[in-house]
């Protein structure tokens, strides 16, 4: 795994999460890396356990040079759609950095330019790219803590385990009990055929 992208010392990894979830915001993480920072067990948030995910989250913040993360709320994703609201989650993000970056590396493949930043969109970043995996991990760890506090408030739809991803169990809550003002109103919320029970 590469430790960054390009040759600038103020490199600014973006990554994003909870893009195809039906409940909750999607969630963007900026992170600064100093050049001498390296740990073996960042990976890809989605290849790790939730408390592993939590103790590398721990580090990357003592050790970065900044770190920041936006969400933009359901609302505001059924207002301009859930790829606009992803590259406004980056922005706010980047906007919130207590260093101005002097490149972005992006993960995905696509990217609203950001003022006069020079970028790079990284396909599978997050596995690919330190600062990029480092970005994923605060992303997922703030979603994840921000789905199970509003699962107390919500236990119907079991987002302590399905983070408002479309599962069937929580496509049947939906169907059940309704939506909630975390739902985004502009996706597929309900199944198009649930499974008969016979």
């Amino acid at each position: 795994m590469k430790k960054k992208y390009s040759t600038y010392q103020f490199e600014a990894a973006l990554d994003e999460v909870g893009r195809g979830c039906l409940a909750g915001p999607v969630v963007a993480a900026a992170v600064i890396l100093p050049a001498d920072f390296y740990h073996k067990d960042i990976n890809d948030s989605k290849k790790l356990s939730p408390k592993k995910r939590k103790e590398l989250g721990a580090i990357i913040k003592d050790n970065c040079l900044s770190y920041s993360i936006a969400e933009v709320p359901s609302k505001k994703i059924d207002e301009i759609n859930i790829l606009n609201a992803s590259f406004l989650a980056m922005h706010i993000a980047i906007e919130k950095l207590s260093i101005v970056p002097e490149f972005l590396l992006v993960d995905g493949n696509r990217f609203n330019p950001y003022k006069n930043i020079p970028h790079f969109c990284a396909i599978k970043g997050d596995a690919n790219f330190l600062n990029i995996a480092s970005a994923s991990i605060l992303a997922k760890n703030y979603r994840d803590s921000l789905m199970e506090k509003l699962h107390e408030k919500f236990p119907n739809y079991y987002w302590n385990k399905n983070m408002g991803y479309p599962t069937i169990q929580h496509r049947k809550a939906i169907q059940e009990f309704g939506i909630t003002n975390f739902h985004r109103k502009s996706f597929n919320l309900f199944p198009i055929q649930l499974s008969l029970e016979l």
